[in-house]
């Protein structure tokens, strides 16, 4: 054991003696804007030859909402994943002002994400540090906004100790309806380029649903890019593009109402298999990009 001990600690001494001391220094990239550019995206699972998802192309210019949906397994969260940098197993590509998520500083990009993901978990802390994404020094304007612009302000101020109550372990315990709503004003702390929510509509009841879709508005309004994943029609109010995804692969995308008109006259035509939006069945068709119609695909 302790010779195998000395060869190992004489690989990993190799290794570092190998390793220069520091990275090169990279060119820091302006912060984004929130323009995005996909191109002939696809995701994949090692050993897999299928993949997840394929032929995917869009564009979004700053302060535009683009809903995703589709049935289940469509491939809706493996998208925005790949879109946010998460999913590693990618061809094609993603751009965010023209850039490559690897022409990025990683550490200084996710300050320009908001991400809100199913089934979204707060961490040990208080509601301020859970929204402030437990940043050092946060600034109480900033968590204030990000609390007012998602409606939680009312719910942190109702607790004795407002924003400074302990959640979690310990702590107070919330619904899954409170910690979605808390969840929100995380990935909308410091109003960031880009915000990517998935199924955030889920666990909120009717004010709830009212304050998230203000909420989108308002982040629009200030230029913010928002991707909204989404099983209910009720989800697209503050959106204007839509991109249908069935099996993988990119059915319709454009307008909303161009996508939504389309795919009613697809259903009533009675032809293919019909993704499933706002508790109905539709069919998908395909198209190019959006402001420039929508056409069947094949």
């Amino acid at each position: 054991m302790l010779a195998g001990a000395q060869r190992s600690w004489g690989r990993i001494k190799a290794l570092f003696d190998s390793t220069p001391a520091e990275a090169p220094r990279r060119t820091i990239l302006p912060a984004p804007s929130g323009a995005i550019e996909v191109a002939g995206l696809a995701c994949h699972v090692a050993g897999s030859r299928k993949p997840l998802i394929s032929g995917i192309g869009f564009q979004l210019e700053p302060g535009a909402g683009l809903g995703v949906i589709g049935p289940s397994g469509a491939g809706k969260s493996t998208l925005i994943k790949a879109v946010l940098g998460i999913w590693p197993n990618v061809s094609g590509e993603v751009r965010l002002d023209g850039a490559t998520h690897d022409q990025w500083n990683r550490a200084v990009l996710g300050r320009h994400f908001g991400y809100l993901p199913q089934g979204a978990v707060l961490l040990p802390g208080t509601i301020a540090q859970n929204i402030s994404r437990f940043a050092e020094h946060p600034s109480s304007e900033a968590i204030m906004l990000a609390a007012q612009i998602t409606g939680v302000h009312e719910l942190a101020v109702s607790f004795e100790n407002g924003y400074d109550t302990v959640v979690g372990p310990g702590g107070v315990q919330l619904s899954a309806g409170q910690a979605q709503r808390i969840a929100l004003a995380r990935a909308v702390f410091g109003m960031p380029a880009i915000v990517v929510l998935d199924e955030p509509y889920s666990n909120l009841d009717a004010e709830g649903e009212q304050a998230l879709t203000q909420c989108i508005k308002a982040l629009r309004a200030h230029g913010s890019t928002v991707i909204v994943v989404a099983h209910r029609a009720s989800a697209l109010n503050a959106l204007d593009t839509v991109l249908c995804l069935r099996e993988g692969r990119q059915a319709f995308y454009g307008p909303k109402d161009s996508v939504l008109r389309a795919m009613t006259q697809a259903v009533q035509n009675g032809s293919g298999d019909q993704p499933r939006i706002g508790g109905q069945d539709r069919q998908a068709g395909g198209g190019p990009r959006s402001g420039q119609g929508i056409r069947q695909a094949g």
